[in-house]
């Protein structure tokens, strides 16, 4: 079932808001991500949670330490939480062949799908594109 004020964050909206390497997209991420967490309406996937923590303790130019990633990590999973099933890895699979997707993008788009969100924020796919009622929003964008 979609919810229409159900967004998605990927990973690399999620990171924003501790990297020190873009003040700008921080803003950006830490706006969009308060506002849907008021509305109640932020969701992420375990996919995130596991990739978020892997990079930030050691990708990110300042690497976060252990607790603060985890704290975070937690932080994200209070909100709507999208755990991937067998049936979903499976779609994704067709769906990184129909759509043309790497695999691991095609699990974001079916996590979200699944999670009924109408917007998926994230700037590693193409703005604008849609995918039924799923629409990619880079919210970095700038026109």
């Amino acid at each position: 079932m979609t919810r229409p004020d159900a967004v998605f964050f990927d990973t690399n909206v999620l990171l924003y808001l501790f990297s020190r390497d873009d003040p700008d997209k921080q803003r950006v991420a830490e706006s969009l991500f308060a506002e849907a967490t008021r509305a109640g309406s932020a969701t992420v996937s375990t996919q995130v949670l596991q990739e978020f923590y892997a990079v930030a303790t050691r990708k990110l130019a300042e690497p976060l330490v252990h607790a603060t990633a985890r704290l975070a990590a937690q932080g994200f999973s209070e909100q709507n939480v999208v755990r991937l099933e067998s049936s979903m890895l499976l779609k994704a699979m067709d769906r990184s062949v129909a759509d043309t997707l790497s695999f691991w993008d095609a699990v974001i788009v079916e996590a979200a799908l699944a999670g009924g969100c109408r917007t998926l924020y994230s700037e590693d796919f193409q703005h604008g594109r849609a995918f039924g009622p799923l629409r990619v929003v880079d919210p970095f964008r700038r026109d």
